[in-house]
């Protein structure tokens, strides 16, 4: 304490100053200037092999970038590919020099200055050297030699890596991820790179939240390490700074020495008041920099870690964020996130635009899926306020042996690696269930490396193990009152963006195409109008489920991908059209779908707004259903000034006008609550004949970067005299192109997809196209035109990257603003309930008595089967008191394809008969009678009907629960889960 006492004062003294002889770190971006070569080459990690015909690249690059959806998934080069660089480093001299590898695909050796380093083969994680022994203060050369076979096998074991497959991890081959240099004291905080290293780095987290006050304790730790030959005396002090550079919060902590070649770790916490909290739509992101000051104050190592502070809550089948339940809703992407002609290797400011668009779109949440996120996708969802789910890496099943060892070394990895990103609430052990023993070795893993971070460990399919933290099934509806239950991804429907209605060019018919496994894939060929009357629906069965219907509810679900990917596919393409947006992130009207059922939305909506489907461009003797999805309670369609009537209500937001005739002009759908109040309304006109093209660029908010790898988008569309777009027109637009830019094309249908075609389609008269800045900056010019109307152009202008022998101190991730959407979490409550749950005391059943506690037992994996014989296929439940009972929720056995037909009884009082819906899990089955009662029994009547209401499956064919597909007899009644509701009035 005395020690303390005495620096204290020092310390203060200088922080606000720099030392003249700081010593510090220094890190480079080390992208530029690569040379790549594709093949192997005999003793091309060596100083004088001879790379003058290389071709010059700027990573992250792909060496087969330009097959990005031109090729499908499978027939993706994988082969040897070569990448070297000659670089200075000045600052090397008495200083530590580590290289960070983001990510290479799949397996990598590394050379420096013709010395080995090492490999790196799990094709997903990120990595580092210490390269200190090798660089020299005059000309260096590194080499990687990459291999991306599709069937590569690890050097020790010969085992290979379950995630490198063919149906969902598009192979672009090479360095796809950013490379940085280290350049550091002797005296250092380590980098959060395990392989190789063994070094974790730096962990912030906070904990003591008061959400309501606004306050929190703040935590830092750094790794600390002396490679110096003397003691050190350090202290650990750290600074918050909010995104504006004001200085929130300065506090010491450790003060204490470390030896030589000592390894320790430093500590400080100090409480914090007016924070920001990260939220859903609010990445508000603070800097935290950890220093080590000497015994006299002068700093000697600092580190920035940019993150934020939230509260998080895993307990009761909900989810909290910041004390609020929020209900998952958004999207499971493929990891690769990719882009036509470039793959996943975008610039920083591109992840935003396409993450944000998640957000924009109403999507809360991400699951990234099968391997984990690269750190550029991690930080931008800190940025854009969107939930992340991060996995290590799977196919589709638990393994064993090497293979689950693998598994645990890349969560190992990502949880190190990305535990300070707030974005990041979920670890995934698997994409499909894991064991027991396996979800307990992944949270031991968890509290090992992230004791503090706020983040659940579960899995898919995790219903009946209660050490998961969280689960759900891929295609169908959970409800839980323990662990959260979620879908990991659901709707595998498909639809062209090209497609609006079969009455539009190109007039496609709902559902036709090619078949897929020797069958009809009428749900992978849908038009626009279809493809969100069934997003709708898929949606609605987790709306009806979400928190307020008693104490087993649903948290949400995850719609499988967000754009249109180049993985596999069942439709008419060579990619998959699952998406709300096509590849280039230009929506489709189930984007617009989303944005009204999730609008502001943490459980209830919270916002108003409606969508009419579609165009109003017809021929006049077209006649058509007109589909608007709003969250309205009633809605009235106008035409010209004439209503049209009230629409007909499914699935809560789709109300349909049937047989409108078209007349040109102005269609509106106007909302309104239950007092007849207008809420919102959506618009539509009949655009003109197109008179010209324009020609529009969105691109980096802080400018066009001549780094040989920022990319602008230009959006190129058919307008009419007033401006207006033309959604059918689908005119072939020729570009030119002008300057120091490199041609990346967009994507269209036709022969290869149009990819890197200099001429391509317009589609619902729109279309994007990227091109690439060089390392010379410039003015760049871009015409498109097209035959009979008038042409347009744009003019670009990079801005120099100062970049010296190799390296460079501009860092584009680090410029970028965090997005502040939908502000800090309202402290409203996110629903009011609607139901209590009267509880179950005791049963009896016709038959199989001692199985019926699973009618009630929150196990999905568990049930209760009559024997089969009719006359016991009967069950009574009594409740705990005298109720008026609302709603019966049931999930029963062979839920997709078994009809039952059934009588509930009230006592002896009948208060329903019928058939009992086909259902994606459960039912409600509304009483016609309200009867006070503390005895409900139900029984089956007569035969089951077997017939699958949906065709959905896993890719291997199989249904994705095998509760479902579980064979029954004819008078065998089935029961997984059965709830009795009452309502609040």
């Amino acid at each position: 304490m005395r020690i303390f006492r005495f620096i204290l004062p020092v310390i203060v003294s200088v922080i606000t100053t720099i030392s003249t002889f700081a010593e510090n770190r220094t890190k480079y971006n080390f992208n530029s200037d690569w040379l790549l070569a594709i093949g192997d080459f005999a003793n091309a990690e060596t100083m004088d092999f001879d790379d003058s015909e290389w071709t010059k690249v700027t990573l992250p690059h792909a060496f087969n970038e330009d097959e990005a959806f031109r090729l499908s998934i499978e027939n993706l080069t994988d082969t040897i590919a070569w990448y070297r660089k000659h670089f200075k480093l000045n600052d090397a001299k008495d200083k530590k020099v580590f290289i960070e590898f983001e990510g290479i695909r799949q397996a990598g050796e590394f050379y420096l200055n013709g010395k080995f380093l090492g490999i790196h083969e799990n094709g997903i994680t990120a990595f580092g050297f210490d390269i200190t022994p090798y660089v020299t203060e005059g000309d260096n050369i590194f080499a990687v030699r990459i291999d991306n076979n599709w069937d590569y096998k690890e050097k020790a074991t010969g085992t290979t890596f379950q995630w490198n497959n063919r149906n969902f991890n598009a192979n672009y081959g090479g360095i796809t991820k950013n490379v940085y240099i280290h350049a550091t004291p002797k005296i250092y905080q380590t980098l959060p790179l395990f392989t190789n290293l063994q070094t974790t780095g730096t962990y912030i987290y906070a904990d003591n939240f008061d959400i309501t006050a606004r306050k929190a304790t703040i935590n830092a730790e750094s790794e600390v390490k002396n490679e110096s030959s003397e003691p050190k005396m350090l202290t650990f002090l750290v600074t918050v700074t909010d995104p504006d550079g004001k200085i929130v919060k300065k506090f010491v902590g450790d003060n204490k020495t470390i030896f030589p070649n000592e390894t320790a770790t430093f500590k400080a916490a100090a409480e914090i008041e007016n924070l920001n909290f990260w939220s859903w739509g609010y990445g508000y992101l603070y800097d935290v920099t950890t220093e080590l000051l000497d015994k006299s104050g002068n700093s000697i190592d600092k580190v920035t870690t940019r993150t934020g502070f939230r509260k998080t809550e895993f307990a009761n089948g909900k989810i909290k964020l910041n004390d609020r339940v929020i209900q998952m809703h958004g999207y499971a992407q493929r990891t690769s996130n990719e882009w036509p002609a470039i793959g996943m290797s975008v610039p920083a400011w591109l992840s935003d635009y396409s993450n944000g668009l998640m957000v924009e779109s109403g999507a809360n949440i991400v699951r990234w899926m099968h391997i984990c996120p690269w750190k550029q996708d991690v930080e931008s969802c800190d940025r854009v306020g969107l939930i992340q789910a991060m996995p290590a890496g799977d196919a589709e099943k638990d393994r064993e042996g090497r293979q689950w060892e693998q598994r645990e070394e890349v969560m190992r990895d990502a949880i190190i690696y990305n535990r300070n990103n707030p974005s990041i609430l979920f670890y995934e052990s698997g994409n499909f269930r894991v064991s027991r023993e396996h979800i307990l070795s992944m949270k031991s893993i968890r509290d090992k490396y992230d004791p503090h971070g706020g983040r659940a460990m579960g899995s898919r399919e995790m219903l009946e193990i209660d050490e998961s933290e969280y689960g759900g099934e891929m295609l169908y509806i959970n409800r839980s009152a323990k662990h959260p239950m979620w879908a990991m991804e659901y709707c595998r429907d498909e639809g062209l963006r090209k497609y609006w209605d079969d009455k539009s060019y190109p007039y496609h018919q709902e559902g036709d195409g090619p078949l897929y496994r020797e069958k009809p894939a009428l749900e992978y060929n849908h038009n626009q109008d279809c493809f969100v009357v069934e997003l709708v629906r898929r949606w609605y069965d987790y709306w009806i489920e979400r928190p307020g219907s008693g104490k087993r509810s649903s948290s949400g679900g995850a719609k499988i991908i967000f754009s249109d990917t180049n993985t596999h596919y069942r439709g008419a393409e060579n990619y998959r059209r699952s998406g709300v947006t096509d590849p280039m992130r230009i929506a489709k009207d189930a984007f617009f779908a989303h944005q009204v059922m999730w609008r502001d939305t943490w459980v209830e909506n919270e916002g108003a707004k409606t969508h009419i489907t579609g165009h109003w461009n017809y021929n006049d003797s077209t006649v058509k259903n007109v589909y608007v999805v709003s969250n309205g309670d009633t809605v009235e369609l106008i035409l010209n000034g004439q209503s049209l009537g009230y629409g007909k209500r499914d699935y809560n937001y789709l109300f349909t006008f049937e047989n409108v005739t078209f007349q040109p002009g102005e269609l509106t759908a106007v909302s309104y609550d239950a007092n007849g109040n207008e809420k919102s309304r959506h618009t539509i006109s009949t655009a003109g004949h197109p008179t010209r093209l324009l020609l529009t660029a969105i691109q980096n908010p802080l400018g066009f970067h001549a780094d040989g790898h920022d990319v602008a988008m230009l959006q190129i569309e058919a307008v009419d005299s007033e401006g207006n777009h033309c959604p059918l027109d689908n005119s072939e637009i020729r570009f030119e192109i002008n300057g120091p830019a490199e041609w990346r094309g967009g994507i269209a249908q036709g022969s290869d997809n149009y990819i890197l075609s200099k001429s391509l389609p317009l589609e619902c008269g729109v279309n994007r196209v990227l091109v690439r800045s060089t390392t010379q900056p410039g003015k760049i010019t871009i015409k498109a035109s097209t035959h009979g109307i008038q042409s347009d152009s744009i003019t670009l202008t990079t801005i120099p990257v100062e970049t010296t022998d190799g390296l460079s101190e501009y860092l584009p991730q680090n410029q970028l603003k965090g997005h502040l959407t939908y502000g800090p979490t309202p402290t409203t409550p996110s629903y009011t309930p609607r139901h209590n749950d009267i509880a179950i005391t005791a049963i009896e059943a016709g038959s199989v008595h001692d199985h019926v506690n699973a009618t009630h037992d929150d196990n999905e994996k568990s049930e209760w089967k009559s024997d089969g014989i009719l006359a016991n296929s009967w069950i009574s439940f009594k409740l705990e008191r005298y109720a008026v009972v609302d709603d019966i929720v049931v999930k029963f056995s062979g839920w997709r394809r078994l009809s039952y037909p059934i009588e509930i009884y009230a006592d002896n009082q009948l208060i329903w008969k019928g058939y009992t819906p086909k259902s994606l899990g459960y039912v409600h089955l509304k009483p016609t009678e309200s009867v006070s009662t503390n005895k409900i029994t139900i029984k089956q009547i007569g035969e089951s009907t077997n017939k699958d209401a949906f065709t959905i499956s896993e890719l291997a064919g199989n249904s994705a629960n095998e509760m479902d597909t579980r064979k029954s007899g004819k008078y065998q009644l089935g029961i997984v889960e059965i709830e009795f509701l009452e309502k609040i009035n």
